[in-house]
């Protein structure tokens, strides 16, 4: 159902991720709150008072309550093959690491960064007061902060306040949050690389949309040594394309950049390309 996703947000006892507390799940129908599920969660760990004072939920009051492989089924029911929604990437990193602690595999979903939509729906949040309270507090969005059904809800809410007021559909924000926060500003970037880098000598391209900004991977490979230049040519001998691109169909599918890379590998010129991931691998690795 495209007009349907989930939104999820949850509170942890100290700062190890993996230490979730309380869980909040709300799904979302034609714009509409359908379902609301929590739950308060034995972290098996310790609770800093930090966390404590942000949230209210200390020790005694997990005391009985479920630890999350209790409710790993329940949460996995809920989010798989799911479009699902967190104001930040805090909760999705949990999440992962949560279920990386017992051993429990990942969930088949896709993501969506409510604070991202904020950034690019709009202006006044573009760099900055883009947190859930502030934006809540701007649109008049009532909810109880700190509360995992709260949050949740809350970041559902803007999501759909985004599409109503930009025309976007919910599809259309899985593509535009991979894109440039202003499109007009999306300038060339190149960059020398550094000549004591492992990978100098190489002239890299990117295409396609990065789970990284184009700025930052460009950086990383000029400090690999790696030229960056802004378009395929003879000379370029590495071309990055963002995972999700790579996995397109071939023909026209596929950006100009990959097209023509192609087309001169076909008449042999020595072109690799490397999808995101293994670019981030290869930059690790030569360090």
């Amino acid at each position: 159902m495209a007009d349907r996703f989930i939104a999820i947000d949850v509170e942890t006892a100290n700062a190890d991720l993996a230490s979730i507390c309380q869980l909040g799940i709300v799904t979302f129908e034609h714009g509409e709150v359908v379902e609301a599920w929590g739950t308060l969660v034995d972290p098996e760990d310790y609770f800093d008072w930090i966390n404590i004072d942000i949230h209210g939920i200390d020790e005694d009051m997990v005391k009985g309550a479920p630890t999350f492989p209790d409710i790993a089924d329940v949460v996995s029911m809920r989010l798989r093959d799911q479009i699902v929604v967190s104001h930040t990437s805090f909760d999705r990193t949990a999440i992962a690491q949560v279920r990386g602690k017992y051993r429990l595999g990942d969930i088949p979903c896709t993501w969506l960064d409510s604070a991202r939509v904020v950034r690019r729906a709009w202006t006044q949040f573009s760099r900055s007061g883009y947190g859930l309270g502030n934006v809540c507090e701007t649109f008049r969005i009532e909810y109880k902060a700190h509360d995992a059904v709260e949050d949740a809800r809350a970041a559902g809410e803007i999501v759909i306040r985004a599409i109503r007021e930009t025309g976007l559909s919910l599809v259309d924000w899985l593509k535009r949050v991979t894109l440039p926060i202003d499109l007009q500003s999306s300038a060339p970037i190149v960059l020398d690389g550094d000549p004591d880098g492992p990978l100098f000598g190489e002239e890299l391209v990117f295409t396609g949309a990065l789970s990284i900004s184009r700025r930052e991977a460009a950086a990383l490979a000029a400090k690999a040594g790696c030229s960056v230049a802004d378009g395929v040519k003879k000379t370029t001998s590495i071309l990055v394309v963002g995972d999700q691109d790579i996995r397109k169909l071939a023909g026209h599918e596929k950006s100009a950049k990959h097209r023509k890379a192609e087309q001169l590998i076909a008449k042999g010129r020595a072109i690799r390309i490397l999808r995101e991931t293994d670019f981030v691998r290869l930059i690790e690795m030569s360090r």
